[in-house]
Parts: structure tokens; C-alpha cells; sequence
């Protein structure tokens, strides 16, 4: 099951609220916190695409990146087998264990 959207390259998570009938959306990759509902999906999708729409104006109208920026560098926590073995294989085709972890991330994404 995938509890995302996806509209003009911005993503956002969803829940469902038993407890309020109600599905929550909340746009990931953002720097400010804008959250949407509906009591649908098509009404959740609506309502995801006009938060996007506002969004993307307010941004452009103060001049405000609207994508999150990132710096390329986070840490990876992992079980210890899983980095010996990891640093191993990388030193086996001897680049940095950094280089082997880029790209397997890559090759996760173009499988995507």
C-alpha cells in the first residue's frame, strides 16, 4: 500500500483518522508544515493539488525556494554485520564505503 501523493514534483504523506473519518495529507520536502484533509480520496487529492497551487505562489510571491534544501551528506545507521560487510565489499572494488552506499542508493531510485 502506498500512502502518498505526487503533483508537480512535491509529495506528501497521508493518514487515515479512524477516530475523525477523515484522511490527513501533509506535503514532505518542505521546509513550513502544510497539512490538507478530505473525506475522500478524490476530495484528499483536491485538496492536496490546491495546498500545492497556494503553496507555490506564496513561495514565488516572497521570493522562497519552495523545495527543501539538502546537503547531501546524512547519517546511515545500520546493524554492525551489515557496515563490516558493506566496508568490506567496498574496499573489494576499492572505493569508499560512501561511493558503494551512493550507489546502491541510486540503483534503488532508477528501480523506482
Amino acid at each position: 500500500m502506498n500512502n502518498t501523493l505526487k503533483y508537480k514534483g512535491f509529495y506528501a504523506s497521508v493518514v487515515f483518522s479512524d477516530e475523525d473519518n477523515i484522511l490527513f495529507g501533509k506535503i514532505e520536502g518542505i521546509d513550513d508544515l502544510i497539512m490538507f484533509e478530505g473525506s475522500s480520496v478524490s476530495e484528499l487529492k483536491k485538496m492536496f493539488k490546491e495546498a500545492v497551487e497556494d503553496y507555490v505562489e506564496i513561495c514565488e510571491q516572497t521570493n522562497k525556494p519552495c523545495l527543501k534544501s539538502f546537503k547531501g551528506s546524512f547519517n546511515v545507521r545500520v546493524k554492525p554485520d551489515i557496515h563490516r560487510k558493506a566496508a568490506m565489499l567496498a574496499t573489494m572494488k576499492g572505493i569508499s564505503l560512501n561511493q558503494l552506499v551512493q550507489k546502491a542508493i541510486e540503483k534503488e531510485l532508477e528501480a523506482a
